[in-house]
């Protein structure tokens, strides 16, 4: 079974960049320490600054799931969540070549 790859675009509302950033940053840290990470990188448009994108690579769709659920990352959605421009967009990517 090959790993699961997501991205995720969150886009901060303008003025609440650095609190997006410091929260995800947070983030990053102790996910790349779960069980079933692979890697977990953080990166910001260039194109749309404020814009972050989360690109991550699991063992599986059950680490995936555990990592929902882990405390840090609650804690990252709750500091970030009113800081948001819109909903984070996540995409579970499906290999096509």
């Amino acid at each position: 079974m090959s790993n699961l790859h997501v991205v995720a675009t969150i886009p901060a509302k303008p003025g609440s960049e650095d609190t997006v950033r410091t929260a995800l940053t947070t983030l990053v840290d102790a996910s790349r320490r779960e069980d079933g990470c692979v890697s977990y990188d953080l990166y910001e448009s260039t194109s749309t600054p404020g814009t972050f994108v989360v690109v991550e690579v699991w063992t599986d769709q059950h680490a995936l799931d555990a990592h929902i659920k882990m405390p840090h990352f609650q804690e990252a959605a709750s500091t970030f969540g009113a800081h948001l421009a819109g909903a984070p967009g996540i995409h579970p990517l499906r290999p096509i070549a």
